[in-house]
């Protein structure tokens, strides 16, 4: 969309409009990036002051902003991302299957999907209603793709995974690859387990580039409806990520991790397996995970503990130096002065 007046806008996203509605908005951008054409947003109170210098013509905003035109919005972050949508769309191939895709005989391919060039489909593949895979994605033999699917480059959907309505799976992401298992022999040689279970993708769950879920070595890892998972994230096999979960970059779950709903791990968070994260708890930036969390619980550090305990706990460590010097210094001082009070020794003859 080239552009909408602001009362256009204000109806589109059903906010309320406070100044000059014939405004025209070309496009969405941060305050500091914005100017004349644009609409900004402010969803956090402390950065309001940043308005002050903004070329913006309008701002999505919980309050009326003075000497700016104002979309009111109870949630204005929500709506600058549907504000967003209204001015780009990201490019979407034409339905259909390049000549160079190859693909088995006995695939099944939904009504107006498009499949890229040198994309591979193996034998039993089920591919659903308007799905969009780009340029040399691989499915294997038997898995199952849903609606309204996209899948870009490289992405890869190992044998009979199966993948819901509306997934997104970004540039190099590995769903159903062989989880990490190997018996021990007798010479501490190490033999392959067979990976015999499969890797579940529910509805509406976006996966970020060069992520790897594992398959199980028996039943299923499954990534619930509405999960979002960041970029280098390595998920186990037969874990569970539970539904509207956050995990983000270099997070890693060992096998058997259980994960309810609501989860937010931060960057690098490490799980130690076989172990289950509570709902809506919130687990902070390169945190190690040796056992449950419970529900709500907000736990940082390595091992982790109660994250306001952390905060106080790391402010003392870093004063671990001086509070050594004084104590030796304390140390110094007792013994100097038990030593000028000694009594004197007594003489046995």
């Amino acid at each position: 969309m080239v552009g909408m007046k602001l009362n256009e806008l204000s109806a589109a996203l059903g906010c309320a409009l406070e100044g000059d509605p014939s405004l025209e908005i070309t496009g969405v951008l941060g305050m500091e990036q914005a100017g004349e054409g644009h609409l900004t947003f402010l969803a956090n109170p402390r950065y309001a002051h940043k308005l002050k210098n903004t070329r913006a013509s309008a701002v999505l905003a919980a309050n009326p902003v003075p000497g700016l035109a104002t979309l009111l919005s109870a949630n204005p972050y929500h709506d600058f991302a549907r504000a967003l949508e209204l001015f780009y769309q990201p490019p979407r191939p034409a339905p259909g299957i390049h000549p160079s895709a190859a693909i088995a005989a006995s695939a099944k391919i939904g009504e107006n999907a498009s499949i890229g060039a040198f994309v591979a489909i193996g034998e039993n593949v089920t591919i659903g209603r308007d799905a969009v895979l780009h340029p040399h994605v691989v499915i294997y033999q038997g898995a199952s793709i849903g609606d309204s699917v996209t899948l870009h480059s490289h992405a890869v959907v190992r044998e009979f995974c199966r993948l819901g309505d509306r997934v997104i799976l970004q540039n190099g992401v590995v769903i159903g690859g062989d989880g990490f298992g190997f018996a021990k022999r007798s010479d501490n040689s190490h033999h392959k387990i067979v990976q015999s279970g499969r890797t579940v993708i529910e509805d509406d769950v976006e996966i970020q580039s060069l992520t790897s879920v594992d398959r199980a070595t028996m039943g299923e890892t499954r990534v619930k409806r509405g999960a979002k998972i960041d970029s280098l994230v390595q998920i186990g096999h037969a874990c569970v990520v539970g539904e509207d979960n956050i995990i983000c970059a270099q997070t890693g779950l060992a096998g058997s991790s259980i994960l309810e709903k609501n989860v937010l791990l931060a960057g690098q968070v490490g799980i130690s397996g076989h172990l289950t994260i509570h709902e809506g708890a919130i687990v902070y930036a390169q945190s190690g995970i040796g056992g449950d969390v419970p529900a709500k619980a907000r736990v940082s550090g390595s091992p982790a503990f109660d994250a306001s305990e952390w905060l106080r706990a790391i402010t003392a460590f870093q004063k671990l130096p001086e509070l050594l010097r004084t104590v030796r210094d304390l140390k110094k001082r007792l013994g100097a002065a038990s030593s000028e009070k000694a009594p004197e020794p007594i003489d046995p003859a």
